[in-house]
This record gives structure tokens, C-alpha cells and sequence, in this order.
């Protein structure tokens, strides 16, 4: 095929995944969308009779048996399909382990990263034994892959957390095997994996978006949900996420329905810096005020971004948006640039998730930073720590099953 068909073709598709993200977000309202989810609705039928058959074979250890690890595994994850701001809430979780004597890994699926495209190719997912081994992005002293080989979150935890092991693989239970013997962890954290059921005596700790928390309530490929929202009975812990006005009500009343145990952490995700992107130039926050600015992004929820950007600077003059994991080429970032300064942009910013999928050997020609998030505890700091504590010194209370009993539910 030529460079020219290839171009296109991937043109093609690009607007094609924007199309079905437009309409599993409810973002796009036209009349072809809306038909287009109609033609998905029996899908996501079909999807959820299919995720209640796995939670129920797995809860009854039939067919399907999860395998124990000789170490604590926590669990981070969602019930949606991203824009929860996970990567920042395991970064915490990392470094408070790490600063009570734990040597944590990370294990991350390497969503979009060479080897998990690999994985997924056709012939691999119904052969297991082609799946490859588990990759170190870092051995807890120096980041090993960069991030079109490791994928933008394993290589953006990597780099930012000095000290823990982050590693690779469509098979987490191999991945965590491998840290054990190879690394001597004593704390596994699952990044993204609430939906992986094959591994035993978990802390389950379920991130909800305040401002989205299940979209239209609907299953993939309609909806946002990979699973049904009465599966938060598996959570032991529900951190409500962007939570920077008191949660509604009723998500309140959903959650306690589905789950009248688990403690709700309420936190929010705040700017710390700017950095430029690969470079060492480091800003406060008052950077923007005065300057007019350009945003760019790639990631699920974009609205939260460009909001916090256009409340810090003098005024914002330009946006662009990505779909989620896009990966970036010096020839679309030259023309969106040139847009941006033709726009009376002065600066252009984007996300660390965003900066870390530049070419790094792009030349801007206007000045280019990205944001430093974390998470910021706002109600429930008690709990966090009880969480943190329940790790280090775990007790059968805070082991939430796994498994709802019921394949109804």
C-alpha cells in the first residue's frame, strides 16, 4: 500500500474512532449519531449479558478461577472507559507505599503501547502462548522504555516514580509473578484493573468521575460503562474524582445502594507547575496570567483541562482536541501551531499525558508546557490513610469479594 492510500486510510479511520466517541459520550447530537446508537443499543445488550456470565463464572470458580500472588495486589480502576484522572491517584498511592518501606510494582496493560497492539493483533487473542513476555519500563532506578514502547501512562508513572518497579503485559498474573521473583515486590498495584478478575485477595478501589460518573448509563459500545453500575458492591473503597462541589445526591444514593460499605474519598486533581515539554524550564502558576494561551489535548474528559487552563490564563485563544492516546507528528503539530499563533497565541499548553507522546525531538515554534497535576484529598484524608495502612498490614474487613454472586445483578 502506498504512503498516500496509508494516510487516508488511517485519516479514515481517526474519523471514524472520533464519530463513535462522539457518540458514546453523548457528545455529538445529529441525527447520524443518534441513529448510529440506536444500531449499537442490542450491542450493548449482548455486551453486558456477557460481562454478568464472567463476574458470575469467576465468582463461582466456574470454568473461570482466579490465581493467588504471594503479595498484597491493590487494585486501581473504573466501571467507565477512562477520564477518571487514574494515573495521578496511583502515583499517590505509590509514593505513600514507598515512603513506608514497601517495594511496590506497578502493573499497567501498556494500553496502546507497540506491544499491546501487538497482543491484540487478530491470531494472538486466541493464542495466549504468542502473547510476549512482561516488559520493565522501569526497574525502580532508571525508565528502560520510552513511551510509544511502554504507552503513555506506564512511561509517565515510570519517570515519575524513582524507586517503583513499572511493568507491562496482557497477562497480569504473569507480570505480577515476574516482580516477585525478579524484583522482590511486596505491594503490586493493578493500574486500570478493576475488570481483571483473574488474580485473588484484592483491594479494590473504584474511581468515579463527580462531574460524569456513568454517562447514559449504557454498555459499551453504546455507553461509556465496561461494566454494569451495580458492580460498585465489588469496590472497597469509592474515590469520587474532579469532586470540587459536594457530590449530588443521587450518585450518592446509587453508590450506597450497590454498596453500603465501602468508605466515598472525595478528591480533586490540581495543577502544581508547568514544565516545559521536553525540556527543563519549570513555571509557578501564575505563568498564564497575563499571556494568551492555546491548549491542545488527547485524553478522554477534555473539558476539565482546557476549564482549569482558561480560569489560570489571560485569555485563552485556541483549542484543539485529539482522541484519547493520540500520538503525535511534527508535520499535523507544525500546522495546528502555526493555527495557534495565527489565533494570537503566545503560549500553547497541553497535559503531561499529552507531553510525554511528542516527538522529542519537535521543535515548537511557540513556547510549549504542559500542566503537573495531582490529586489533592478533600474529604475522607482518614480513610485514604486507612486504606494505605490496610495494605501494609492488611486485614480480611477491608478485603472487599471480588465477585458479585448473582448473575443478575
Amino acid at each position: 500500500m502506498s504512503s498516500e492510500n496509508q494516510t487516508w486510510t488511517k485519516k479514515l479511520y481517526q474519523n471514524f474512532e472520533g464519530f463513535v466517541e462522539g457518540v458514546i459520550y453523548d457528545r455529538d447530537l445529529s441525527i447520524s449519531a443518534r441513529l448510529f446508537g440506536l444500531f449499537l443499543s442490542p450491542f450493548s445488550y449482548l455486551f453486558s449479558v456477557i460481562v454478568r456470565t464472567r463476574v458470575f463464572l469467576y465468582g463461582k470458580r466456574l470454568i473461570l478461577k482466579d490465581k493467588p500472588l504471594d503479595c498484597f495486589v491493590l487494585v486501581v480502576g473504573n466501571l467507565t472507559v477512562g477520564g477518571t484522572g487514574k494515573t495521578p491517584v496511583v502515583e499517590r498511592f505509590a509514593k505513600e507505599l514507598v515512603g513506608r518501606g514497601l517495594k511496590v510494582a506497578i502493573l499497567s496493560r501498556g494500553y496502546k503501547s507497540k506491544q499491546d497492539i501487538e497482543d491484540r493483533n487478530f491470531r494472538n487473542l486466541f493464542f495466549k502462548s504468542r502473547i510476549q513476555k512482561p516488559k520493565v519500563v522501569s526497574n525502580g532506578v532508571e525508565v528502560l522504555m520510552n513511551s510509544e514502547e511502554a504507552g503513555d501512562e506506564p512511561f509517565m508513572l515510570a519517570k515519575n516514580l524513582p524507586g517503583v518497579v513499572v511493568i507491562t503485559g496482557r497477562d497480569r498474573v504473569k507480570s505480577g509473578r515476574f516482580a516477585i521473583d525478579r524484583f522482590k515486590a511486596d505491594a503490586l498495584i493493578l493500574d486500570d484493573g478493576f475488570q481483571y478478575l483473574s488474580i485473588r485477595g484484592r483491594m479494590n478501589l473504584l474511581l468515579v468521575d463527580q462531574t460524569n460518573p456513568f454517562g447514559n448509563h449504557s454498555l459499551l459500545p453504546r455507553g461509556i460503562l465496561r461494566e454494569p453500575v451495580s458492580h460498585l458492591k465489588r469496590a472497597s473503597y469509592v474515590f469520587l474524582t474532579k469532586s470540587e462541589s459536594d457530590p449530588d445526591l443521587n450518585l450518592l444514593e446509587t453508590i450506597r445502594k450497590y454498596n453500603d460499605q465501602a468508605e466515598i474519598i472525595r478528591c480533586v486533581h490540581k495543577p502544581k507547575f508547568f514544565r516545559e515539554v521536553n525540556g527543563e524550564i519549570e513555571k509557578g502558576l501564575s505563568f498564564l496570567y497575563e499571556s494568551f494561551v492555546g491548549v491542545f489535548c488527547g485524553i478522554a474528559s477534555p473539558r476539565g483541562f482546557e476549564q482549569i487552563i482558561d480560569r489560570m490564563s489571560g485569555e485563552l485563544r485556541f483549542r484543539r482536541r485529539f482522541l484519547d492516546h493520540h500520538r503525535y507528528e511534527a508535520e499535523e503539530l507544525d500546522r495546528m501551531f502555526q493555527q495557534a499563533k495565527n489565533s494570537g497565541a503566545d503560549i500553547m499548553v497541553t497535559t503531561e499525558k499529552d507531553a510525554v507522546r511528542i516527538p522529542v525531538s519537535y521543535k515548537p515554534i511557540l513556547p510549549l508546557f504542559y500542566v503537573r497535576m495531582e490529586i489533592e484529598i478533600v474529604e475522607g484524608f482518614e480513610d485514604f490513610q486507612e486504606a494505605v495502612a490496610g495494605i501494609c498490614f492488611p486485614t480480611k474487613e477491608r478485603l472487599k469479594p471480588a465477585f458479585p454472586v448473582s448473575i443478575q445483578d
